[in-house]
């Protein structure tokens, strides 16, 4: 009997990839993102890994925080990512990712809803930064 491989592990981005051939060649540095959407998807990933060195990487030096704690991080446990409009392509310097993110923080049901900006330098996506969105 032949033995089964174990099932890939999806991408928390949603983008029904396996995460080895989505957002982990971002995280690990062996791959930019090419437009403002999948740099975005990359983060939500990040957060949903709790891994901050990529997240502060993604973050443009202007609005970048010296620091995310673990503590921010922890209790949050992210659950979809909804992709509502995107703008920003390989050959843009600016873009714009509106999403609704779900989460539980610490139990209780979470709904973020933001309009995203991005810049692109040299060659690379950063966050910059967002303005929340009522439903």
């Amino acid at each position: 009997m032949a033995k089964q491989r174990p099932a890939a592990e999806l991408c928390p981005c949603g983008s029904g990839k396996p995460y080895a051939d989505c957002c982990q060649p971002l995280h690990s540095g062996q791959a930019v993102a090419s437009t403002a959407e999948q740099l975005m998807r990359s983060r939500y990933a990040a957060f949903a890994r709790k891994q901050a060195p990529y997240l502060l990487r993604s973050w443009h030096r202007s609005t970048r925080p010296t620091e995310i704690s673990a503590t921010e991080l922890e209790g949050v446990k992210w659950i979809q990512l909804e992709v509502r409009a995107a703008s920003g392509g390989p050959d843009d310097t600016h873009g714009t990712v509106e999403f609704v993110a779900r989460c539980k923080i610490n139990g209780k049901a979470e709904k973020l809803h933001e309009c995203s900006r991005f810049v692109r330098e040299d060659g690379h996506w950063f966050y910059v930064d967002g303005e929340m969105l009522s439903n």
